[in-house]
Protein backbone atom coordinates (compact mmCIF):
# COMPACT_ATOMS: atom_id res chain seq x y z
CA UNK A 1 0.00 0.00 0.00
CA UNK A 2 1.12 3.37 -0.93
CA UNK A 3 1.76 6.57 1.39
CA UNK A 4 -0.76 8.30 -0.68
CA UNK A 5 -3.40 5.51 -0.29
CA UNK A 6 -2.96 5.46 3.35
CA UNK A 7 -3.03 9.01 3.58
CA UNK A 8 -6.55 8.73 2.12
CA UNK A 9 -7.88 6.19 3.90
CA UNK A 10 -7.01 7.97 7.07
CA UNK A 11 -8.96 11.30 6.47
CA UNK A 12 -11.62 8.72 4.77
CA UNK A 13 -11.86 7.21 8.22
CA UNK A 14 -12.57 10.72 10.34
CA UNK A 15 -15.17 11.88 7.63
CA UNK A 16 -17.85 10.17 9.94
CA UNK A 17 -16.11 11.81 13.16
CA UNK A 18 -16.35 15.28 11.77
CA UNK A 19 -19.83 14.68 10.37
CA UNK A 20 -20.72 13.65 13.36
CA UNK A 21 -19.05 16.75 15.37
CA UNK A 22 -21.46 18.92 13.22
CA UNK A 23 -24.79 17.74 14.36
CA UNK A 24 -23.79 18.83 18.21
CA UNK A 25 -25.34 21.68 19.28
CA UNK A 26 -25.00 23.40 22.97
CA UNK A 27 -28.50 25.04 24.36
CA UNK A 28 -29.14 26.57 27.20
CA UNK A 29 -32.74 26.32 28.73
CA UNK A 30 -33.47 30.05 27.78
CA UNK A 31 -32.11 29.04 24.16
CA UNK A 32 -33.93 26.00 23.83
CA UNK A 33 -37.68 27.57 25.03
CA UNK A 34 -37.04 30.24 22.24
CA UNK A 35 -35.84 27.43 19.41
CA UNK A 36 -39.20 25.76 20.20
CA UNK A 37 -41.23 27.93 19.97
CA UNK A 38 -39.19 29.53 17.35
CA UNK A 39 -40.24 25.61 15.42
CA UNK A 40 -43.49 25.18 16.77
CA UNK A 41 -45.95 23.80 14.45
CA UNK A 42 -48.36 24.19 16.66
CA UNK A 43 -48.39 27.63 17.47
CA UNK A 44 -48.00 28.62 13.49
CA UNK A 45 -51.44 27.00 13.82
CA UNK A 46 -52.86 29.06 15.91
CA UNK A 47 -51.27 32.49 14.53
CA UNK A 48 -53.54 31.07 11.62
CA UNK A 49 -56.48 31.02 13.75
CA UNK A 50 -55.39 34.49 14.53
CA UNK A 51 -55.48 35.73 11.32
CA UNK A 52 -58.45 33.80 9.95
CA UNK A 53 -60.47 36.03 13.44
CA UNK A 54 -58.86 39.11 12.08
CA UNK A 55 -59.96 38.51 8.66
CA UNK A 56 -63.32 37.95 9.84
CA UNK A 57 -63.66 40.88 11.77
CA UNK A 58 -62.51 43.21 8.46
CA UNK A 59 -65.30 41.31 7.04
CA UNK A 60 -67.74 42.36 9.52
CA UNK A 61 -66.93 45.93 9.76
CA UNK A 62 -67.16 46.07 5.78
CA UNK A 63 -71.29 44.97 6.43
CA UNK A 64 -71.03 48.38 7.85
CA UNK A 65 -70.23 50.02 4.63
CA UNK A 66 -72.52 51.16 1.77
CA UNK A 67 -73.47 49.19 -1.06
CA UNK A 68 -73.69 49.83 -4.33
CA UNK A 69 -74.27 47.95 -7.64
CA UNK A 70 -74.86 49.49 -11.31
CA UNK A 71 -75.90 47.18 -14.42
CA UNK A 72 -76.69 47.70 -18.05
CA UNK A 73 -79.15 46.05 -20.25
CA UNK A 74 -78.82 46.05 -24.37
CA UNK A 75 -82.27 44.30 -25.82
CA UNK A 76 -82.79 43.69 -28.84
CA UNK A 77 -86.64 42.50 -30.13
CA UNK A 78 -87.44 41.14 -33.26
CA UNK A 79 -91.34 41.94 -34.58
CA UNK A 80 -92.56 39.66 -37.63
CA UNK A 81 -96.15 40.70 -37.32
CA UNK A 82 -96.02 44.00 -36.79
CA UNK A 83 -99.50 45.33 -37.69
CA UNK A 84 -102.07 45.85 -35.13
CA UNK A 85 -105.82 46.63 -35.47
CA UNK A 86 -107.97 46.91 -32.16
CA UNK A 87 -111.76 47.61 -32.91
CA UNK A 88 -112.10 48.10 -36.81
CA UNK A 89 -109.80 51.58 -36.55
CA UNK A 90 -107.06 52.34 -37.81
CA UNK A 91 -104.39 50.08 -37.46
CA UNK A 92 -100.92 50.48 -35.85
CA UNK A 93 -97.93 49.70 -37.73
CA UNK A 94 -94.66 48.76 -35.42
CA UNK A 95 -91.33 48.24 -36.49
CA UNK A 96 -90.35 44.88 -37.75
CA UNK A 97 -87.55 45.16 -35.03
CA UNK A 98 -86.42 47.11 -32.47
CA UNK A 99 -83.45 47.46 -30.27
CA UNK A 100 -82.89 49.02 -26.72
CA UNK A 101 -80.45 50.09 -23.86
CA UNK A 102 -81.58 50.12 -19.71
CA UNK A 103 -79.31 51.01 -17.39
CA UNK A 104 -79.27 51.11 -13.68
CA UNK A 105 -77.09 52.59 -10.51
CA UNK A 106 -77.88 52.21 -6.96
CA UNK A 107 -76.22 53.00 -3.32
CA UNK A 108 -77.72 52.22 -0.34
CA UNK A 109 -76.75 53.03 3.26
CA UNK A 110 -78.52 51.43 6.64
CA UNK A 111 -78.39 54.25 8.75
CA UNK A 112 -80.10 52.31 11.89
CA UNK A 113 -80.59 48.86 12.14
CA UNK A 114 -81.05 48.65 15.96
CA UNK A 115 -77.27 48.73 16.99
CA UNK A 116 -77.01 44.81 15.01
CA UNK A 117 -73.63 45.48 12.95
CA UNK A 118 -72.14 47.63 15.83
CA UNK A 119 -72.85 44.56 18.25
CA UNK A 120 -71.51 41.69 15.70
CA UNK A 121 -68.62 44.03 15.29
CA UNK A 122 -67.69 43.94 18.83
CA UNK A 123 -68.47 40.37 19.28
CA UNK A 124 -66.08 39.23 16.08
CA UNK A 125 -63.48 41.41 18.30
CA UNK A 126 -63.86 39.40 21.47
CA UNK A 127 -63.52 36.45 19.47
CA UNK A 128 -60.64 37.29 17.74
CA UNK A 129 -58.55 38.98 21.34
CA UNK A 130 -60.16 34.97 22.51
CA UNK A 131 -58.16 33.41 19.52
CA UNK A 132 -55.15 35.54 20.86
CA UNK A 133 -55.37 34.15 24.26
CA UNK A 134 -55.34 30.50 22.68
CA UNK A 135 -52.00 31.38 21.21
CA UNK A 136 -50.29 32.53 24.22
CA UNK A 137 -51.91 29.18 25.99
CA UNK A 138 -50.39 27.25 23.53
CA UNK A 139 -47.07 29.13 23.76
CA UNK A 140 -46.84 28.06 27.65
CA UNK A 141 -48.12 24.39 26.81
CA UNK A 142 -44.70 24.53 24.13
CA UNK A 143 -42.14 26.45 26.86
CA UNK A 144 -42.98 23.82 29.65
CA UNK A 145 -42.97 20.73 27.12
CA UNK A 146 -39.38 21.81 26.23
CA UNK A 147 -38.37 22.77 30.10
CA UNK A 148 -39.72 19.05 30.80
CA UNK A 149 -38.07 17.46 28.48
CA UNK A 150 -34.90 19.55 28.95
CA UNK A 151 -34.84 18.67 32.51
CA UNK A 152 -35.39 14.76 31.96
CA UNK A 153 -32.56 14.83 29.73
CA UNK A 154 -30.24 16.80 32.34
CA UNK A 155 -31.43 14.81 34.85
CA UNK A 156 -30.32 11.67 32.88
CA UNK A 157 -26.87 13.38 31.35
CA UNK A 158 -26.46 13.94 35.60
CA UNK A 159 -27.02 10.34 36.48
CA UNK A 160 -24.40 9.03 33.65
CA UNK A 161 -21.59 10.94 35.36
CA UNK A 162 -22.34 9.95 38.80
CA UNK A 163 -22.39 6.29 37.17
CA UNK A 164 -19.29 6.92 34.94
CA UNK A 165 -17.53 8.23 38.74
CA UNK A 166 -19.31 4.87 40.29
CA UNK A 167 -17.28 2.65 37.67
CA UNK A 168 -13.79 4.35 37.95
CA UNK A 169 -14.04 3.72 41.90
CA UNK A 170 -15.47 0.05 41.24
CA UNK A 171 -12.38 -0.38 38.84
CA UNK A 172 -9.92 1.15 41.54
CA UNK A 173 -11.90 -1.32 44.03
CA UNK A 174 -11.50 -3.82 42.07
CA UNK A 175 -7.64 -3.86 40.88
CA UNK A 176 -6.96 -3.12 45.26
CA UNK A 177 -8.56 -6.71 45.55
CA UNK A 178 -7.11 -8.34 42.73
CA UNK A 179 -3.71 -7.49 44.55
CA UNK A 180 -4.72 -8.29 48.08
CA UNK A 181 -5.83 -11.88 45.97
CA UNK A 182 -2.41 -12.22 44.95
CA UNK A 183 -1.15 -11.17 48.14
CA UNK A 184 -3.02 -14.05 49.95
CA UNK A 185 -5.21 -11.58 51.92
CA UNK A 186 -9.01 -12.30 50.32
CA UNK A 187 -10.54 -14.47 49.02
CA UNK A 188 -11.25 -14.79 45.11
CA UNK A 189 -15.00 -14.36 46.18
CA UNK A 190 -14.76 -10.94 47.32
CA UNK A 191 -13.29 -10.49 43.57
CA UNK A 192 -15.89 -11.95 41.87
CA UNK A 193 -18.53 -9.60 43.98
CA UNK A 194 -16.75 -6.81 42.32
CA UNK A 195 -16.90 -7.74 38.94
CA UNK A 196 -20.30 -8.63 39.44
CA UNK A 197 -20.75 -4.69 40.75
CA UNK A 198 -19.00 -3.85 37.62
CA UNK A 199 -21.07 -5.24 35.33
CA UNK A 200 -24.20 -4.15 37.43
CA UNK A 201 -23.38 -0.93 37.19
CA UNK A 202 -22.04 -1.14 33.79
CA UNK A 203 -25.47 -2.23 32.93
CA UNK A 204 -27.34 0.74 34.97
CA UNK A 205 -24.86 2.98 32.45
CA UNK A 206 -26.27 1.36 29.33
CA UNK A 207 -29.62 1.84 30.46
CA UNK A 208 -29.16 5.36 31.34
CA UNK A 209 -27.25 5.88 27.57
CA UNK A 210 -30.44 4.38 25.84
CA UNK A 211 -33.02 6.67 27.69
CA UNK A 212 -30.41 9.11 27.19
CA UNK A 213 -30.83 8.71 23.53
CA UNK A 214 -34.90 8.44 23.62
CA UNK A 215 -34.95 12.04 25.25
CA UNK A 216 -32.61 13.60 23.07
CA UNK A 217 -34.37 12.37 19.86
CA UNK A 218 -37.76 14.09 21.33
CA UNK A 219 -35.85 17.16 21.95
CA UNK A 220 -34.32 16.93 18.96
CA UNK A 221 -38.11 16.62 17.33
CA UNK A 222 -39.44 19.58 19.37
CA UNK A 223 -37.14 21.85 18.80
CA UNK A 224 -37.65 21.49 14.94
CA UNK A 225 -33.81 20.31 15.10
CA UNK A 226 -32.06 17.70 13.04
CA UNK A 227 -33.10 14.12 14.15
CA UNK A 228 -29.51 13.55 14.45
CA UNK A 229 -28.67 16.72 16.48
CA UNK A 230 -26.54 15.88 19.63
CA UNK A 231 -27.60 18.19 22.38
CA UNK A 232 -25.14 19.57 24.50
CA UNK A 233 -27.38 21.32 27.82
CA UNK A 234 -26.34 23.31 30.39
CA UNK A 235 -27.06 23.42 34.29
CA UNK A 236 -30.81 24.78 34.17
CA UNK A 237 -30.94 26.25 37.47
CA UNK A 238 -27.30 27.12 39.55
CA UNK A 239 -29.09 28.57 41.98
CA UNK A 240 -32.95 27.42 43.37
CA UNK A 241 -35.37 30.19 43.26
CA UNK A 242 -36.77 31.54 46.53
CA UNK A 243 -39.95 30.54 47.40
CA UNK A 244 -42.84 33.36 47.64
CA UNK A 245 -46.15 32.95 49.41
CA UNK A 246 -48.90 30.90 48.14
CA UNK A 247 -51.05 33.93 47.89
CA UNK A 248 -48.68 35.75 45.62
CA UNK A 249 -48.94 32.43 43.01
CA UNK A 250 -52.50 32.24 43.93
CA UNK A 251 -53.11 36.17 42.66
CA UNK A 252 -50.75 35.52 39.75
CA UNK A 253 -52.71 32.81 38.49
CA UNK A 254 -56.10 34.70 38.86
CA UNK A 255 -54.72 37.78 36.63
CA UNK A 256 -52.98 35.56 34.42
CA UNK A 257 -54.15 32.47 33.57
CA UNK A 258 -55.51 32.18 30.10
CA UNK A 259 -58.70 30.25 30.45
CA UNK A 260 -59.77 32.76 33.29
CA UNK A 261 -59.13 35.55 30.46
CA UNK A 262 -60.68 33.24 28.04
CA UNK A 263 -64.39 32.91 29.45
CA UNK A 264 -64.28 36.84 30.81
CA UNK A 265 -64.34 37.63 26.91
CA UNK A 266 -66.94 34.75 26.41
CA UNK A 267 -68.76 36.33 29.28
CA UNK A 268 -68.31 39.29 27.50
CA UNK A 269 -69.52 38.16 24.24
CA UNK A 270 -72.92 36.52 25.88
CA UNK A 271 -73.50 40.20 26.82
CA UNK A 272 -73.32 41.86 23.41
CA UNK A 273 -75.30 38.01 22.19
CA UNK A 274 -78.13 39.56 24.38
CA UNK A 275 -77.93 42.97 23.21
CA UNK A 276 -78.23 42.10 19.63
CA UNK A 277 -81.16 39.57 20.03
CA UNK A 278 -82.91 42.63 21.98
CA UNK A 279 -82.34 44.66 18.73
CA UNK A 280 -84.67 42.43 16.93
CA UNK A 281 -87.27 44.39 18.10
CA UNK A 282 -85.83 47.31 17.13
CA UNK A 283 -86.97 49.49 13.53
CA UNK A 284 -84.25 49.94 11.02
CA UNK A 285 -83.75 53.04 8.89
CA UNK A 286 -82.19 52.95 5.37
CA UNK A 287 -81.49 55.56 2.41
CA UNK A 288 -80.78 54.95 -0.56
CA UNK A 289 -80.17 56.50 -4.40
CA UNK A 290 -80.87 55.37 -7.92
CA UNK A 291 -80.00 56.58 -11.35
CA UNK A 292 -82.09 55.05 -14.51
CA UNK A 293 -80.92 55.19 -17.88
CA UNK A 294 -83.25 54.14 -20.54
CA UNK A 295 -82.47 54.49 -24.21
CA UNK A 296 -85.19 53.07 -26.68
CA UNK A 297 -83.55 54.40 -29.89
CA UNK A 298 -81.64 51.33 -30.74
CA UNK A 299 -78.46 53.57 -30.96
CA UNK A 300 -75.86 53.17 -28.31
CA UNK A 301 -75.59 57.03 -28.33
CA UNK A 302 -78.79 58.23 -29.22
CA UNK A 303 -80.01 61.26 -30.51
CA UNK A 304 -81.08 64.07 -28.07
CA UNK A 305 -84.31 64.15 -26.53
CA UNK A 306 -84.48 60.34 -27.31
CA UNK A 307 -83.83 58.94 -23.95
CA UNK A 308 -84.47 59.43 -20.37
CA UNK A 309 -82.23 59.31 -16.98
CA UNK A 310 -84.70 59.47 -14.28
CA UNK A 311 -82.72 59.98 -10.43
CA UNK A 312 -84.60 58.84 -7.26
CA UNK A 313 -83.77 59.28 -3.72
CA UNK A 314 -85.28 57.78 -0.94
CA UNK A 315 -85.51 56.01 2.92
CA UNK A 316 -87.17 53.26 4.43
CA UNK A 317 -88.40 52.50 7.86
CA UNK A 318 -89.05 48.84 8.60
CA UNK A 319 -90.24 47.20 11.79
CA UNK A 320 -91.03 43.88 12.19
CA UNK A 321 -93.55 44.58 15.57
CA UNK A 322 -94.49 40.44 15.48
CA UNK A 323 -90.77 40.07 17.14
CA UNK A 324 -91.94 42.56 20.36
CA UNK A 325 -93.83 39.23 21.71
CA UNK A 326 -91.73 36.28 19.70
CA UNK A 327 -88.38 37.44 20.82
CA UNK A 328 -88.48 37.09 24.47
CA UNK A 329 -87.59 33.51 24.13
CA UNK A 330 -83.93 34.50 22.66
CA UNK A 331 -83.45 36.98 25.00
CA UNK A 332 -84.02 34.70 28.07
CA UNK A 333 -82.06 31.72 26.16
CA UNK A 334 -79.18 34.37 25.63
CA UNK A 335 -78.89 34.86 29.33
CA UNK A 336 -79.05 31.26 30.28
CA UNK A 337 -76.08 30.62 27.90
CA UNK A 338 -74.06 33.89 29.51
CA UNK A 339 -75.01 32.55 33.18
CA UNK A 340 -73.66 28.86 32.15
CA UNK A 341 -70.03 30.67 31.60
CA UNK A 342 -70.19 32.68 34.84
CA UNK A 343 -70.55 29.15 36.41
CA UNK A 344 -67.89 27.27 34.10
CA UNK A 345 -65.74 30.49 35.48
CA UNK A 346 -66.37 29.40 39.18
CA UNK A 347 -65.63 26.03 38.16
CA UNK A 348 -62.30 26.63 36.60
CA UNK A 349 -61.36 29.06 39.71
CA UNK A 350 -61.83 25.89 41.79
CA UNK A 351 -59.60 24.04 39.35
CA UNK A 352 -56.77 26.90 39.34
CA UNK A 353 -56.93 27.64 43.38
CA UNK A 354 -55.99 23.12 43.21
CA UNK A 355 -53.78 23.03 40.80
CA UNK A 356 -51.78 26.12 42.07
CA UNK A 357 -51.44 24.99 45.99
CA UNK A 358 -50.59 21.37 44.26
CA UNK A 359 -47.50 23.07 42.10
CA UNK A 360 -46.38 24.80 45.23
CA UNK A 361 -46.88 22.14 47.99
CA UNK A 362 -44.63 19.92 44.98
CA UNK A 363 -42.19 22.56 45.23
CA UNK A 364 -41.78 23.54 48.81
CA UNK A 365 -40.77 19.33 48.93
CA UNK A 366 -38.48 18.67 46.61
CA UNK A 367 -36.81 21.79 48.56
CA UNK A 368 -36.79 19.48 51.24
CA UNK A 369 -35.52 16.62 49.51
CA UNK A 370 -32.78 18.54 48.32
CA UNK A 371 -31.81 18.97 52.21
CA UNK A 372 -32.42 15.50 53.81
CA UNK A 373 -30.25 14.13 50.33
CA UNK A 374 -27.43 16.52 51.00
CA UNK A 375 -27.37 15.63 54.62
CA UNK A 376 -27.45 11.46 53.50
CA UNK A 377 -24.51 12.36 51.18
CA UNK A 378 -22.23 13.68 54.02
CA UNK A 379 -23.24 10.31 56.32
CA UNK A 380 -22.56 7.80 53.21
CA UNK A 381 -19.46 9.73 52.42
CA UNK A 382 -17.79 9.03 56.05
CA UNK A 383 -19.32 5.91 55.95
CA UNK A 384 -17.90 5.12 52.75
CA UNK A 385 -14.66 5.99 53.89
CA UNK A 386 -14.86 4.15 57.09
CA UNK A 387 -15.57 1.10 55.48
CA UNK A 388 -12.76 1.33 52.74
CA UNK A 389 -10.57 1.66 55.94
CA UNK A 390 -11.43 -1.45 57.10
CA UNK A 391 -11.52 -3.67 54.19
CA UNK A 392 -8.33 -1.90 53.69
CA UNK A 393 -7.62 -3.58 56.80
CA UNK A 394 -9.20 -6.80 56.52
CA UNK A 395 -11.82 -6.09 59.05
CA UNK A 396 -14.62 -5.72 56.89
CA UNK A 397 -15.96 -7.97 53.93
CA UNK A 398 -16.33 -7.03 50.31
CA UNK A 399 -20.01 -6.88 50.50
CA UNK A 400 -19.93 -4.28 53.47
CA UNK A 401 -17.93 -2.18 51.61
CA UNK A 402 -20.04 -2.91 48.07
CA UNK A 403 -22.75 -1.97 49.83
CA UNK A 404 -21.26 1.52 51.76
CA UNK A 405 -19.59 2.80 48.06
CA UNK A 406 -23.39 1.34 46.35
CA UNK A 407 -25.49 3.60 49.11
CA UNK A 408 -22.32 6.68 48.31
CA UNK A 409 -23.18 7.00 44.63
CA UNK A 410 -27.07 6.40 44.83
CA UNK A 411 -27.42 9.29 46.97
CA UNK A 412 -25.16 11.34 44.77
CA UNK A 413 -27.62 9.91 41.92
CA UNK A 414 -30.80 10.59 43.53
CA UNK A 415 -29.52 14.27 44.54
CA UNK A 416 -28.59 14.91 40.89
CA UNK A 417 -32.22 13.92 40.24
CA UNK A 418 -34.19 15.83 43.22
CA UNK A 419 -32.16 18.83 42.08
CA UNK A 420 -33.57 18.65 38.70
CA UNK A 421 -36.68 17.57 39.63
CA UNK A 422 -36.87 20.93 42.57
CA UNK A 423 -36.29 23.36 38.90
CA UNK A 424 -38.85 21.38 36.68
CA UNK A 425 -41.45 21.39 40.11
CA UNK A 426 -40.76 25.28 40.08
CA UNK A 427 -41.64 25.68 36.54
CA UNK A 428 -44.62 24.01 36.74
CA UNK A 429 -45.87 25.99 39.33
CA UNK A 430 -45.00 29.19 37.05
CA UNK A 431 -47.33 27.40 34.43
CA UNK A 432 -50.00 27.01 36.51
CA UNK A 433 -49.94 30.39 37.21
CA UNK A 434 -50.69 31.34 33.47
CA UNK A 435 -47.04 32.71 33.18
CA UNK A 436 -43.40 30.33 32.81
CA UNK A 437 -41.75 33.92 32.48
CA UNK A 438 -42.45 35.19 35.84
Amino acid sequence: MTRKSIRLGFITSLIPGLLYAQDIKKLSLPEAIALGIENSKNLRLSQNKIDQAIAKLNTVKDNALPTAKASFLYNHAEIPTNTLSIGGGNPIHLPKRADAFVGTAAVEELIYGGGKLRYAEESTRLLAEAAKLDADKNQEEISYAVINTYYSLFKVIQSKKVIAQNLESIDSQLKQSQRFFEQGIVTKNDVLRFQLQQANVSLTDLEAENNRRIINYNLDILLGLNENTEIEIAEPDAALKTNAPLNSYLELAFSDRQELKQLDLQNKVADVNIKSVKANTLPTVGVGANLYYINPSGKFIPPTDQFVMPFTLGANVSWNIGNLWTNKNKVTEARIHQKEIDLQRSIVSDQLKTEVNRNYQNYQLSLKKIKVLETAITQATENDKLLASKYKNNVASAIDRIDAETLLYQAKINLEIAKADAGLAYYSLLKSTGKISH
